[in-house]
């Protein structure tokens, strides 16, 4: 029963390992997924923050036509009552009541947008902050994964009797001694003529040996005919 349950824990652990190791390859995809998400989220969020702050500029418009109306009927009702008519007077009064009713309201809903937009600023602020980071995190994984990438490679190149780099040094040094050995060679010979060169020169000096030339060629040549005559 041991046996059973350490195969079973074992088998879990497998499959724990094949899911992290296929989410751990899928990182990258999903994290710029999310980041894409984020973005469509902050672009929605600020097109919601542009009609918030037209709604509380459209608000504090019509505060600024109630406030002006509002004025405009108190000015009636004074005229009423410096006229003594007392019952238009009321009826102004009822919709100077009305008005700052509705003031009082656009106002309200006025200081309510501009908090929401408020509250939305410093959240987006914050979400901005965020993606930004976020994709400085992705570029930063993605530059060290391309050098780990490199460096693994370069090891690998480098690593085992059959490395191509040592392959290539060896076929290096092997023509470096070639060309020395030429070189050499090149150098002897030049200094065995330097010195057969030397030696007749300085027999020719010792007037051991004579350089000859047409005539004595010539002259020898007649000996010899008459020496056969």
């Amino acid at each position: 029963m041991n046996v059973l349950a350490k195969l079973v824990t074992a088998i879990k652990g497998g499959v724990t390992e094949v899911g992290e190791a296929i989410v751990d390859g899928q990182a990258m995809r999903i994290l710029e997924q999310e980041i894409r998400d984020a973005e469509e989220a902050l672009n929605q969020s600020k097109d919601s923050l542009a009609a918030m702050i037209a709604r509380q500029k459209r608000s504090e418009e019509k505060s600024t036509e109630l406030a002006g109306a509002i004025e405009e009927h108190e000015s009636y009702a004074i005229k009423a009552l410096e006229k003594g008519e007392e019952e238009l007077a009321i009826d102004i009064a009822e919709k100077l009541t009305e008005l700052e009713e509705q003031l009082n309201q656009e106002r309200n809903t006025g200081n309510e947008f501009a908090a929401s937009a408020n509250r939305m600023r410093d959240a987006i602020a914050r979400a901005t902050k965020d993606v930004h980071y976020m994709k400085q995190q992705v570029d930063t994984v993605k530059a060290t994964e391309c050098v780990q990438r490199a460096e693994a490679a370069v090891s690998e190149r480098h690593s085992g009797s059959n490395s191509k780099l040592r392959t290539a040094m060896e076929s290096l040094e092997r023509l470096k001694e070639k060309q020395a050995l030429a070189e050499l060679q090149m150098s002897a010979a030049n200094d065995l003529g330097k010195n057969k060169a030397s030696l007749e020169q300085r027999l020719e000096e010792a007037g051991i040996t004579e350089a000859s030339n047409a005539s004595d060629v010539l002259e020898r040549l007649k000996n010899r005919a008459l020496d056969k005559t």
